[in-house]
């Protein structure tokens, strides 16, 4: 049965559930009409150096109306900030947008390089919320690392960001400007550990992430361990001492809130698990969450929380996947394992006390009655674990990862990314990067539920959302299939490009719009000599390349905002520019070339972009399901 609706305003948060008004964003008209339907035309890959080594769309977006009228617009590019950009207000100085700060709110500073010591400054902007408070708008931008400290070395253990953007909206146009900045304060959380991607709540908050969770077994047992190193480097830069250094302080998802004041407050959900947080994606009940977790043998999770709108208290679940496709990219049922349930306060007081790995795990090091096999992202090996008694809540919140497996949840997701809902269908995306490696036939493999033809390139996948026995939500994530999938190729093109340019390679960034029925897709690719952001329609299945990012660089931050004061966006940023040029095989341009104008433009691995497209259009949609 088809039910048509007319999507409407939501005034709490400016994010792709809000209502679409209609306009074209930088034009002086913005009167609200009727749209049929929305295509977005594609531009070309860029095929010039100055093309390559620069942010831009050519792209244009085509509008029918339910008048019969019809037109056609120009997208645009607009860059708001660099992070190296001084544009944040930090005890009385300007300091970069992306300036780690440490406990005490200090600039932490870069050493390397003795005689010039200055401070660090994130090449790494990822994801956006563009939040309204009282009237005010204000963005809260993650800036997840820097790539090389001022020696050339890459730097590890450095604590990460957020900054804070008040900005204006001119009326007129839709323009977007800064007003001021400041950084957010994670004191109180013990600092910020690699926020990756992230979400806008219903209600007007930022959810943001901690990805790659050091291991807290290699931490207590091994001085020499890539954890022990890293952790302690970043207590010494945040607190000043290595005594606060603790694992389990990392790895959980961070809520921001904005007071009328414009001040931000930041908290930790740590009974939504501890894992690799790409991102947590609120569901339309606003008391579901799903998790993207990202690196090699990952895991699915969904949290239920007791109360809407509340993720301090509730219950984690964890996905058994069972496969029904291997080819096109892959499908499966996912069936949910209960892990436990708990609130963030019964969490962090397991952690305060000092709770560590060998607190909750028995090891062994070979095959033993009583031990179970589990290969996780937690460690690069297979491990025997054996839960202690009455340890099942700290192992559900506190090794997640680990005690799912113990459990017989799959383990074997590989570069779970971003993910993003469409409430009409009811239906989430969500980007598997790279579908290889443990999503692939594993020969001697501990589990191998995930036995997938190998595709470089990745795929976004569709969910289903529904019921499910025993569990108290009606968007529970019943099985998954791929929706846009990526073509590797066996060779290198003249561009240096390993996977098929005209098609999605190593999605990343996902973000949906009701308005155009659209889903956009951000590259993360090093298959792709530059990195695209997509435009794909839900409808007619058309797959659009609507912006390019710098040569190197990672397309992220992307946010739909199908009504902001009349007008729509779509905020995007990019990382990393310039990342691995050398090691491409590229003939159709002078190589040394390229590399010389992206050193002569903004730097290689120097600065990252804060930005968002618009000419989007932006008015009511009548919507049929599907």
């Amino acid at each position: 049965m088809k039910r048509t609706l007319m999507v409407g305003l939501s005034a709490a948060v400016l994010s792709s559930s809000m209502v679409p008004m209609f306009a074209d964003a930088h034009s002086s008209s913005h009167t609200t009409r009727n749209i049929k339907k929305v295509e977005f035309l594609s531009m070309d890959a860029p095929t010039k150096i100055d093309q390559m080594v620069k942010t831009y769309t050519e792209a244009k977006v085509k509008v029918t109306y339910t008048n019969g009228k019809s037109e056609v617009k120009p997208l645009n590019y607009n860059q708001l900030f660099l992070s190296q950009d001084k544009i944040v207000e930090n005890k009385g100085e300007m300091i970069a947008a992306g300036t780690p700060i440490d406990a005490k709110g200090n600039p932490i500073i870069d050493r390397s390089v003795p005689d010039k010591p200055e401070a660090f400054v994130s090449d790494a902007p990822d994801s956006n919320s563009l939040l309204e408070v009282h009237g005010k708008k204000y963005m809260v931008s993650h800036f997840e690392y820097d790539s090389i400290d001022n020696a050339g070395n890459e730097v590890k253990g450095l604590p990460a960001s957020m900054t804070l953007t008040e900005v204006t909206q001119d009326k007129k146009t839709g323009k977007l400007a800064v007003k001021k900045a400041s950084k957010i304060d994670f004191e109180n959380v013990n600092g910020l550990w690699t926020p990756c991607n992230g979400s806008t709540t219903p209600w007007g908050t930022h959810l943001g992430s901690e990805e790659y969770e050091p291991d807290a077994r290699a931490f207590e047992s091994d001085k020499t361990s890539a954890a022990y190193k890293e952790v302690n480097a970043f207590a010494e830069r945040y607190f000043g001492t290595t005594e606060k250094a603790n694992p389990y302080f990392y790895g959980f998802t961070p809520e921001i809130s904005v007071d009328r004041k414009g001040k931000a407050t930041a908290v930790k959900h740590y009974s939504t698990g501890r894992f690799s947080h790409e991102m947590m994606q609120i569901l339309p009940d606003q008391k579901t969450a799903i998790f993207g977790d990202d690196g090699n043998n990952t895991m699915m999770f969904m949290y239920v929380a007791d109360k809407k709108r509340d993720f301090s208290k509730g219950t984690l679940y964890a996905a058994k996947f069972k496969q029904t496709r291997a080819t096109e990219g892959g499908a499966g049922d996912l069936e949910w394992i209960k892990l436990g349930h708990a609130s963030d306060k019964e969490v962090k007081r397991l952690i305060d006390k000092g709770t560590k790995f060998s607190d909750i795990f028995e090891t062994a090091d070979a095959p033993t009655p009583g031990f179970k096999a589990v290969k996780t992202a937690a460690s690069k090996k297979v491990e025997y674990l054996k839960l202690k008694p009455g340890k099942e809540k700290e192992a559900a919140f506190l090794e997640s990862r680990r005690y799912g497996a113990l459990l017989g949840a799959t383990s074997e997701f590989n570069k779970m990314e971003g993910i993003t809902v469409n409430e009409q269908d009811k239906k989430a995306y969500i980007a598997l990067s790279y579908v290889s490696g443990s999503t692939e036939k594993q020969e001697g493999a501990v589990q191998d539920d995930i036995q997938l033809e190998k595709r470089e390139s990745g795929a976004t996948f569709e969910i289903d959302l529904g019921r499910a026995k025993g569990i108290d939500s009606r968007y529970v994530p019943t099985n998954m299939q791929a929706l846009v999938i990526g073509e590797d190729l066996k060779k290198p093109d003249a561009y240096g490009n390993t996977a098929n340019p005209d098609l999605v390679a190593n999605p990343d960034n996902l973000a949906y719009s009701a308005t155009s029925d659209t889903l956009f897709i951000g590259e993360d690719s090093s298959l792709h000599t530059n990195n695209f952001v997509w435009a794909y329609n839900l409808k007619t299945k058309k797959l659009s390349r609507i912006l390019s990012v710098p040569v190197g660089a990672e397309a992220t931050g992307l946010r739909s905002l199908d009504h902001v004061g009349g007008y729509s966006y779509l905020l995007s940023n990019y990382q990393h520019p310039g990342e691995s040029l050398t090691d491409k095989q590229i003939t159709a341009v002078d190589p040394k070339a390229l590399e010389q104008a992206m050193k002569d433009g903004i730097g290689i691995q120097k600065t990252g972009g804060v930005g968002y497209l618009s000419g989007l259009p932006s008015g009511h949609k009548s919507y049929t399901h599907r």
